[in-house]
């Protein structure tokens, strides 16, 4: 038997990276996944990749309207949501007074209001069937901080408040809500982004301040989601859980 067996889960940002590595072991542990991405591309390969259990749905997370058909669309093909994976993210990297308005408005909108949408259309079908759970992907900058990394750590931060609060108002209702907060990933985001603001530290740099010396392979951070997706953690809500290689343990004891 696998942990997810006749699950039906919904993963933003699932076309590539955490998500489509979260996508492909959910499937293993007998879910029923749907990918759900602004890249239509990427997720219907993928999609036909994963086999019959898995299929594409175009979905931007910064739209309501987008989230509340999505949703609904889940429930009426496969008659139940029972896990979401608020997956979808992007990265803002910048020293904050070269920043902008519009830069924190565009992060903010993918990795803070994206997830509040996310959970906000889920509940309610998880809300009615009387159970349901909820992983949100934060960051290790989502319990921390470090030059550069302002706008995108504010709205991790933000994302473990929400987690915190709406597991909190579901827990009795038969409803868990975690977040999984990964340290560094090659994930393409990361691969993809501009560190010219934060100097002279690269992704070599940042490796050899964390104690096991290693990146994250996503595969490892999708095992702590299907863990807190899966009944294994039935009695767990509300928390954070640092999947970092001891990045952030390091640093407070430092």
């Amino acid at each position: 038997m696998g942990r997810l067996d006749d699950k039906v889960c919904l993963i933003s940002g699932g076309s590539r990276g955490l998500g489509a590595a979260t996508a492909e072991l959910m499937i293993k542990e007998g879910a029923t996944v749907v990918l759900g991405d602004i890249r239509p591309g990427e997720g219907k390969t993928l999609a036909d990749q994963l086999g019959e259990k898995a299929s594409f749905a175009e979905l931007d997370v910064t739209n309501e309207e987008a989230w509340n058909t999505v949703v609904a669309d889940v429930v009426a093909t496969h008659g139940r949501l029972d896990v979401l994976v608020n997956c979808a993210g992007i990265l803002s990297i910048a020293p904050l007074v070269t920043s902008t308005l519009a830069d924190f408005q565009k992060v903010t909108a993918v990795n803070q209001f994206g997830v509040y949408l996310g959970m906000k259309a889920a509940l309610a079908p998880m809300l009615a069937a009387g159970t349901g759970s909820i992983v949100n992907i934060s960051s290790i900058d989502g319990v921390s901080g470090m030059p550069g990394m302002s706008l995108y750590s504010a709205t991790k931060h933000a994302v473990i408040g929400l987690t915190r609060s709406v597991s909190q108002e579901v827990a009795a209702l038969g409803v868990r809500v975690n977040a999984v907060c990964p340290g560094l990933m090659p994930t393409p985001m990361v691969l993809e982004a501009d560190l010219s603001a934060l100097g002279d530290v690269d992704l070599g740099a940042i490796v050899s301040q964390i104690p096991m010396k290693r990146p994250s392979d996503p595969a490892e951070v999708a095992q702590a989601v299907v863990f807190l997706a899966s009944d294994d953690s039935s009695y767990i809500t509300g928390t954070e859980l640092l999947v970092d290689g001891g990045w952030h343990a390091g640093h407070v004891a430092g």
